[in-house]
């Protein structure tokens, strides 16, 4: 039986798309998944050295894996009217060169916020540590991703939502793009199109059955948060529009490799659809 790599990240979102293949409600036949939980940006960081078969990944740092790796159609991860979070303390004003906490440099939020913030003197930490960072005054401020947007203390306040900043940078009403997943360009294509659908396959089923794989997920302790927040959590991130890719959310994807190469973050400007894995070329291959 062969094995494949899935890494995705710890959050409820990537969890929650990732395990009904886990729970067997979806698979293939003689195919092993072997399912690696490592936050985004060390996922990012294993990417860039073409670690694992099939990765969860920052749009943020696609282009830079461009040549390994091909963007999947599913499992992604798009804010609408919301996303992470710019916080400080209560009542704190920000100079142009503020000390900021980010989750990584190859993170989405990370890629917006050198564009908006040109000035700002940046530190990275794991996600989780971020609030504290602040409540500590190890920052003046920091991005809140993840789970963390839904909760914080009441001692912070947003600065700024990431979603206006990208909403002025784009120019236009686009969805913001955080996530999503890519596989390895060495793997046969034909195969790549089979695991490409089963991925959709398995976000599909999980969607459809939200209550019961959540509770499913509460009941092992794999979410760090409690029920009420997962379903909060889902409903924002891994939800109907997480399945298939749209045309808007492409859209949105190139609009921020676009923002990205001029500002000098990506060394060529791309078109997302051009990376993807072509799920057509079986129809012809075998008309």
């Amino acid at each position: 039986m062969k094995k494949i790599t899935i890494a995705h990240s710890p959050d409820a979102d990537d969890i929650f798309m990732y395990f009904a293949i886990k729970f067997g409600w979806v698979g293939m036949k003689n195919m092993q998944f072997e399912n690696i939980a490592l936050d985004i940006e060390t996922l990012n960081l294993e990417a860039l050295k073409n670690r694992y078969d099939i990765t969860a990944i920052s749009f943020g740092l696609y282009p830079k894996i461009r040549e390994e790796y091909a963007i999947l159609n599913s499992a992604v991860s798009f804010g609408e009217g919301y996303g992470p979070k710019l916080v400080k303390k209560i009542g704190k004003n920000l100079k142009p060169n503020f000390r900021v906490a980010l989750s990584g440099a190859n993170t989405t939020n990370a890629l917006l916020f050198r564009i908006a913030y040109p000035k700002a003197r940046i530190k990275y930490y794991n996600f989780l540590e971020i609030e504290n960072a602040v409540l500590n005054d190890e920052v003046d401020a920091g991005v809140l991703i993840h789970e963390s947007i839904l909760q914080y203390s009441e001692k912070l306040e947003v600065e700024k939502e990431l979603w206006d900043i990208w909403q002025n940078l784009a120019g236009k009403n686009l969805p913001l793009p955080l996530g999503g997943m890519a596989i390895r360009r060495s793997i046969p294509l034909t195969k790549a199109i089979e695991f490409q659908q089963l991925i959709q396959d398995g976000v599909k089923v999980a969607v459809e059955n939200s209550e019961i794989l959540s509770k499913m997920l509460l009941e092992r302790d794999l979410i760090r948060v409690d029920k009420d927040k997962l379903k909060k959590y889902l409903s924002l991130y891994a939800n109907s529009n997480s399945v298939e890719i749209s045309e808007i959310q492409y859209q949105a994807i190139d609009k921020l490799f676009e923002l990205g190469y001029k500002n000098g973050l990506f060394d060529e400007e791309i078109n997302s659809q051009d990376f993807g894995v072509p799920k057509e070329y079986l129809e012809s291959r075998f008309s």
